[in-house]
């Protein structure tokens, strides 16, 4: 059968096609260009529209057993309730594909079974991966929340992104934070929280059921630096403060234990005072395994995602 009429298809349709042939067809991605009458390139990025878009789903039965053991000595160890460690794909630096893969599995476990609850949500580059990989669903009384500001010093950068693009592919509401990170002043910051819808978002979020969060470093690299909240010379002082990592704004030291800092006054992000809900970190990377280890030493995290490289090297130091 010739499809070369296919070309005058939208491309949402043409996306669907493309990648019928090549993940239930088991057609090459040039055997399927050919059969559509269109380029390579052309059915590569359909095809790739398709998976972004969830409408190709992977399923695969069973467990790695040597993942299964990682998870077990992580839950025993830091006394999390629960663990995932995604397989090692080979990745170089935050391996975000096994992180975004692993973190969407979770996710869509929690609002496929799980209804009327809040879920709050960070940011950075890992969550960004989970939401990308994460299909569409119909969810039953699930809201989102943003659990820290949004805005930063560049206001050309959004980093309420995530929460848009979860809203949108689940159809749930999504509540963001409408605040900067840092408030110019500690005075500011008791004049922002004191505004009634900022107030009424504030609450929510402190009270989510799940806190879906990242970890981020007092490297010069993190994205609290490289996205403009926190300025090079604050980094480093924070980390000469004695800090080794970073949860929703808040800087901790080797033991998990929250350091105050210049900025720490006036952060405008959920407490972490005592554990209302689940709080589920999506980390990984080399860079990540001290930020990672010192969160789980101190208690930060009800439950962890990474990959196994990272639960390798996060047991491996006593």
């Amino acid at each position: 059968m010739d499809e070369r009429k296919s070309n005058n298809e939208p491309d949402s349709s043409l996306a669907i096609r493309a990648a019928w042939l090549h993940y239930v067809g088991g057609l090459t991605q040039a055997a399927v260009a050919k059969r559509l009458g269109l380029t390579s390139v052309k059915v590569h990025r359909l095809i790739s529209k398709a998976v972004a878009e969830g409408a190709v789903k992977v399923s695969i039965d069973g467990s790695i057993t040597e993942c299964v053991k990682l998870e077990n000595q992580l839950i025993e160890r830091f006394g999390l309730s629960q663990c995932i460690v995604a397989p090692n794909l080979g990745e170089e630096g935050i391996p975000l594909k096994a992180l975004g893969q692993a973190g969407a599995s979770y996710l869509r476990s929690v609002l496929s079974t799980q209804s009327n609850i809040t879920i709050g949500l960070a940011l950075g580059r890992a969550l960004a991966a989970v939401v990308h990989q994460l299909p569409k669903l119909e969810t039953s009384g699930i809201r989102f929340v943003s659990l820290l500001g949004g805005l930063t010093r560049d206001y050309s950068i959004n980093r309420d992104d995530v929460l848009h693009w979860i809203a949108a592919k689940t159809g749930a509401p999504a509540y963001t934070m409408p605040v900067p990170l840092l408030a110019n002043s500690v005075e500011d910051r008791v004049v922002l929280l004191n505004q009634k819808g900022v107030k009424d978002v504030f609450s929510m979020a402190n009270d989510a059921d799940i806190k879906f969060i990242g970890i981020g470093t007092v490297a010069q690299t993190a994205q609290l630096v490289s996205s403009g909240p926190i300025k090079p010379e604050e980094i480093i002082e924070i980390a000469r403060a004695g800090a080794v990592g970073e949860v929703m704004g808040h800087f901790y030291d080797e033991n998990g234990h929250i350091i105050e800092t210049s900025l720490s006054a006036r952060m405008l992000s959920v407490s972490l005072e005592g554990h209302k809900g689940d709080v589920i970190a999506v980390s990984g990377g080399e860079e990540k395994v001290e930020a990672i280890r010192a969160a789980l030493k101190g208690g930060l995290l009800t439950g962890l995602i990474t990959d196994e490289l990272t639960a390798r090297a996060i047991l491996t130091v006593e």
